[in-house]
């Protein structure tokens, strides 16, 4: 019955279908610039501009078909953008790596502690928190790494850095913020090496929200691809001067990077480096902030 809703589903909004025809490699004889279009006027409802883009999304897609920087592929996978991002802002700012797989069935559960994060190093979204192995769901965690693994983000986004991206597993250190189930995921956007917003994410199991701050901690009203919550009140981070710093630092000569932070206590912990935001195909609450991002977003005038 599931596989009969998601279809049916599937059929009532046709632009949803063609991320799993994508990753099932229905569009494969497609050009990048061809796919991109398809998808993009289906999914976001208007026609991709290549020749003057104005969106933010717009512009993600220009980047990924016209930004060739060979640093991305390290800088997006999650288990060698450690190397990178310790060689620039230094070691202590780190999530210690407690393994590296090829496979699920590479994971030696014993070797690991109590408490773990097991992710994909190539895609978002497939990550199994384990908070007391003893009653860790083997099942559930193998669901969705494996899943994870299948997912390839050249086919369904044409996201090009990850051609050269190995499809792994990492296990991690666990992080916990005293007195709270998850730790606060600090999104930093940048634009020409300078921050612009901040994505702060509560919730993400439960009721997934996630509020928007200017770097000056003034709440935004704006939302991107989750409702915002203008009643939840985030402190301001004692360290948000800091965590503003190192993403700048990471960003600097980059059109647009968003960096990721988890502030535990007084700790700041990278997260990741993320080029496309939501591939390209976010959803914001008020186009007019697709706009205002979009303005940021300098293009590299050597490329157009």
């Amino acid at each position: 019955m599931s596989s009969i809703r998601t279809a049916l589903r599937l059929l009532k909004t046709p632009g949803r279908m063609i991320t799993p025809l994508a990753q099932k490699g229905f569009f494969d004889w497609m050009s990048d610039e061809a796919y991109l279009k398809l998808r993009f006027r289906c999914e976001m409802g208007y026609k991709l501009d290549l020749e003057n883009p104005q969106t933010f999304d717009e512009k993600l897609q220009w980047l990924k078909l016209h930004d060739k920087n060979p640093l991305y592929p390290q800088m997006v996978d999650k288990y060698r953008a450690k190397e990178y991002v310790a060689s620039v802002i230094g070691q202590q700012y780190i999530v210690p790596t407690l393994g590296i797989y090829d496979r699920y069935e590479d994971i030696n559960f014993e070797e690991l502690p109590q408490q773990f994060v097991l992710k994909c190093t190539h895609d978002s979204g497939s990550i199994y928190i384990c908070r007391d192995k003893s009653h860790m769901d083997r099942e559930r965690a193998e669901h969705i790494l494996k899943r994870g693994l299948k997912r390839d983000p050249v086919r369904y986004a044409r996201e090009w850095p990850y051609r050269q991206v190995p499809r792994r597993i990492i296990a991690e250190k666990y992080l916990e913020e005293e007195g709270h189930q998850e730790v606060k995921d600090y999104k930093i956007f940048t634009f020409s090496g300078k921050a612009a917003v901040i994505q702060v994410h509560m919730d993400r199991f439960t009721n997934h929200i996630s509020n928007i701050y200017s770097p000056d901690w003034e709440l935004i009203p704006a939302s991107f691809n989750y409702p915002s919550d203008p009643r939840r009140v985030v402190p301001r981070p004692e360290n948000l001067e800091l965590m503003i710093e190192l993403a700048e630092t990471l960003a600097q000569g980059l059109p647009h990077v968003r960096v990721d932070f988890y502030s535990v206590g007084s700790r700041i912990y990278f997260g990741e480096m993320t080029l496309y935001h939501c591939g390209g195909f976010g959803k914001f609450g008020s186009e007019e902030w697709n706009y205002k991002l979009g303005e940021l977003l300098v293009l590299p005038s050597a490329a157009k």
